[in-house]
């Protein structure tokens, strides 16, 4: 059951869709067109969300002025020329082109270079990166999943197959029967302890295929400091778990 709700911040109203969901906790969330959306127990009255939602008001002012300005950003398509800002592991790096007979694409942690044969060519400079950027999602996803399955093990979970996609709405999904686990390729932009969050988040999920009380004490047990991980990828960018 959802209901729209609106309260009033600084004189200024905010306006969200309270879902009510058999959660322990009230969890707030901002979608990437700035909506608002909180999940609560049927048991919490509305008043008392409303008081939650204001008190959150100036993170929701902020998180809506920068995913405007991400939607500003987002209008100006990449031309791969030096100067443009690529995100690693939460770190911003430069792209460096260079004119070179032998191309290749490496990154320092400052700049990423990429030498090519003709500077000009565009669909050559965006396959190159794209194609780096892939594979750095598979290295480094792959590398993580492999750290966190030994946890998991012990309850009898196979090791699960990787899948990476653009995803619009979500960090991470996990088909349970199936043993997968689909990872959204923009985590690649966000710090490693968020990206090491999603992963446990899904693995949890082969064991608790909800978002009940029972998973998050599971989570919690297994990652004491997820909330602030999470909050840590909740300001990264638009997407949502």
């Amino acid at each position: 059951m959802a209901q729209e709700r609106t309260v009033l911040y600084e004189g200024s109203e905010i306006r969200y869709v309270l879902e009510e969901k058999p959660v322990k906790n009230l969890n707030l969330r901002i979608h990437k067109d700035c909506k608002v959306y909180v999940s609560a127990s049927p048991d919490i009255p509305a008043e008392k969300v409303d008081g939650f939602v204001i008190s959150k008001g100036n993170y929701i002012r902020s998180a809506q002025g920068k995913f405007l300005e991400m939607a500003h950003y987002a209008l100006q398509p990449r031309q791969y020329v030096s100067g443009e800002t690529f995100y690693l592991l939460g770190r911003g790096v430069r792209l460096k082109v260079e004119k070179n007979a032998r191309e290749e694409i490496f990154s320092d942690g400052i700049y990423l270079y990429l030498c090519i044969k003709d500077p000009d060519d565009f669909a050559k400079k965006q396959r190159m990166v794209t194609r780096y950027l892939d594979e750095q999602c598979r290295i480094i996803f792959g590398e993580i999943i492999s750290e966190t399955y030994p946890v998991f093990q012990k309850y009898g979970i196979s090791m699960p197959a990787l899948r990476i996609r653009n995803m619009e709405t979500r960090w991470g999904s996990c088909l349970a029967k199936k043993g997968i686990i689909t990872l959204n390729k923009r985590l690649l932009e966000v710090p490693r302890n968020c990206i090491e969050y999603v992963v446990t988040h899904e693995f949890c999920h082969f064991i608790h295929p909800n978002h009940s009380r029972h998973f998050y004490d599971f989570l919690t047990t297994l990652m004491p400091d997820w909330r602030e991980r999470k909050k840590t990828l909740d300001k990264s960018a638009v997407y949502w778990v």
